[in-house]
This record gives C-alpha cells, sequence and structure tokens, in this order.
C-alpha cells in the first residue's frame, strides 16, 4: 500500500501540469469586444497578429518553456499603410498572478496617435476547465 502513494502523487502531478492553459484577452475596440487567445509556443516568431477593428494588430506570445523565458508578451500595434507600427509592449513573468476582476493585466488602454483611435483590453490565464 504504501508504494502506491508516490506512484499516485506522480500521477496527479503529472496530470495537473498537463491541463491545457492558454491566455484569453478580452480586446475592446469601437464599442465591440472581441476575445482572443493564445496557446503556449516555442518559439515566438511563428505568432501572428490578430487584427482588431481597421487600425490596430493584437499579438500574444505565451511561453511557458524554457524556464528562463517563460513569460506572456502582449504587442499592440497600429496598422499604418506603409507597415504596422509597434504602439504598446506589456510583459509578464510566468506563471501570472490573478490581479482581480480585470485578469492578471489589469485594464489597459491603448491609443493610436494618428487616427486617434482607443483599444482596451485585459488579460486571464485559462485552463482547459476554463478557470
Amino acid at each position: 500500500m504504501t508504494r502506491r502513494w508516490p506512484c499516485l502523487a506522480a500521477l496527479l502531478l503529472f496530470a495537473t501540469a498537463a491541463q491545457a492553459e492558454s491566455v484569453a484577452c478580452h480586446v475592446t475596440y469601437g464599442g465591440a469586444t472581441q476575445l482572443i487567445e493564445a496557446r503556449p509556443v516555442d518559439s515566438p516568431y511563428g505568432v501572428r497578429a490578430t487584427p482588431v477593428g481597421s487600425f490596430f494588430l493584437f499579438r500574444i506570445v505565451f511561453r511557458r518553456q524554457p524556464a528562463e523565458l517563460a513569460a506572456i508578451k502582449i504587442y499592440t500595434y497600429a496598422d499604418h499603410d506603409d507597415g504596422p507600427s509597434l504602439i504598446h509592449q506589456a510583459s509578464y513573468a510566468y506563471p501570472v498572478r490573478p490581479a482581480g476582476g480585470d485578469g492578471f493585466s489589469g485594464r489597459q488602454w491603448v491609443y493610436e496617435p494618428r487616427r486617434d483611435s482607443e483599444l482596451q483590453y485585459w488579460c486571464e490565464l485559462r485552463t482547459e476547465s476554463g478557470t
């Protein structure tokens, strides 16, 4: 019986670590809110930005491994005719700590200066069970 406890503990630890996590950002622009989600990636270079309205691009990079690079990074770009321009970047150490009603990021406001546009967002960490 005593030999089973370490095996059971290891199994529970593996099951907890294997839960699917994602970062879910609630992005509001022009009175409409959309949910943009990202799963963990090994490399940030293949992560594409998601268009938000006509003037913004929103990008989430979620890395858990290697431990020294584990972070959640949020990028907001202005989508100009001459190409995207980074106007906001936020980094959060992983694992994140919940900050309350507006997730781990808190509510953020991003302004696009050429067209006088505003985007708001807040992000949360979700597991497969939806928490």
